[in-house]
């Protein structure tokens, strides 16, 4: 499992409760800034015909919408970068501006 990702998501609770049942907690150190995809998790991607955009919003509250089309549709730009045509739906533009947030 990506490093950067156990980075943000094993917060103090989490070791806790890792030391309470099993005696230890490790230590993540050095995790990158982003974590490069592998070329297992390129193929992956690229044979999607679905996936699922999350952002969250300034105020915490999350926010999840559907993107599809035929496999490929979704576009590995380099190892750290996705990309995929978007087009205009209902012109809210809650993700955009949570992520601009």
């Amino acid at each position: 499992m990506a490093t950067n990702y156990l980075k943000h998501t094993v917060a103090d609770s989490v070791r806790k409760a890792q030391e309470h049942y099993f005696g230890s907690s490790p230590r993540i150190t050095g995790a990158p800034d982003r974590d490069a995809l592998t070329e297992d998790e390129t193929t992956f991607i690229h044979a999607r015909d679905s996936c699922y955009v999350a952002t969250v919003s300034e105020n915490g509250w999350p926010y999840i919408q559907h993107r599809g089309g035929r496999a490929g549709f979704l576009r590995v730009l380099n190892p750290q970068t996705l990309a995929f045509a978007d087009y205009r739906g209902n012109r809210q533009m809650l993700s955009t501006g949570n992520v601009r947030a």
